[in-house]
């Protein structure tokens, strides 16, 4: 069995990944289920469910441990270049393919979620990520609706008390500092930015074991920053 993600449109950049997870679940409009993946050797679901989000928890192994048996060495990568791949995907809205072998999982998807972090002496990261199916989008014209044209004024999104703004995915090795300098110019306006996600970054520092983030210099990657524009 694997894991397979494919750029819809680009065949040659395929992301396999090297290790499978224990267990894989699936959300539908009205249910969670989970599917076991090492006990069973396959998924199943009943005839009919809509399922829309595909989840799992699982590990990208280091150099050290790319031998043992749960490893698919031809697969195997460096943790970091699997996260980076990853976070392309993210960065660029890709719309993937996600193919699980020997089960019915095969669909356009967004990656929802991802969240690695890197722990003991191996050079091992854990990982949790969601995928969001990608539906069709059916558009109309107004001869189709059989109604009149009316024009709408519309605005920029809006988060921060009417300022427009934009979402950024923190990568490893960001900073306040650079991001600041990278999306609005400056770097001495980082503070605007941790302005706009304190409650965020001081939740993902409390989560990651620390007391506070030190006014935004602890901040990890897969955090969903605002950033004020």
């Amino acid at each position: 069995m694997d894991i397979k993600l494919i750029p819809v449109g680009n065949r040659g950049s395929i992301f396999t990944f090297p290790a499978l997870p224990e267990q894989i679940k699936g959300k539908s409009a009205i249910k969670y289920q989970s599917f076991d993946i090492i006990s069973q050797g396959a998924v199943k679901v009943p005839k009919g469910t809509d399922v829309t989000e595909i989840s799992w928890d699982a590990e990208f192994f280091g150099r050290t441990k790319k031998e043992e048996a749960i490893v698919r060495k031809n697969e195997w990568k460096e943790p970091i270049e699997c996260v980076n791949i990853i976070y392309d995907f993210i960065k660029n809205g890709i719309v993937l393919n996600l193919i699980v072998t020997e089960t019915w999982i095969n669909m356009d998807v967004t990656i929802s979620s991802f969240q690695p972090s890197v722990y003991g002496a191996y050079g091992n990261i854990k990982y949790t990520i969601s995928f969001i199916e990608k539906k069709v989008l059916e558009i109309y014209d107004t001869n189709d609706l059989k109604v009149g044209v009316r024009a709408k004024k519309t605005n920029p999104r809006s988060d921060l008390n009417g300022v427009a703004s934009s979402t950024y995915i923190v990568k490893s090795g960001d900073t306040l500092w650079g991001i600041a300098s990278m999306k609005l110019g400056a770097s001495t306006k980082w503070v605007n930015i941790y302005e706009a996600n304190k409650e965020t970054i001081e939740a993902a520092a409390r989560d990651h074991g620390k007391s506070s983030s030190d006014h935004g210099h602890w901040i990890w990657p897969g955090t969903a920053l605002i950033i004020p524009v």
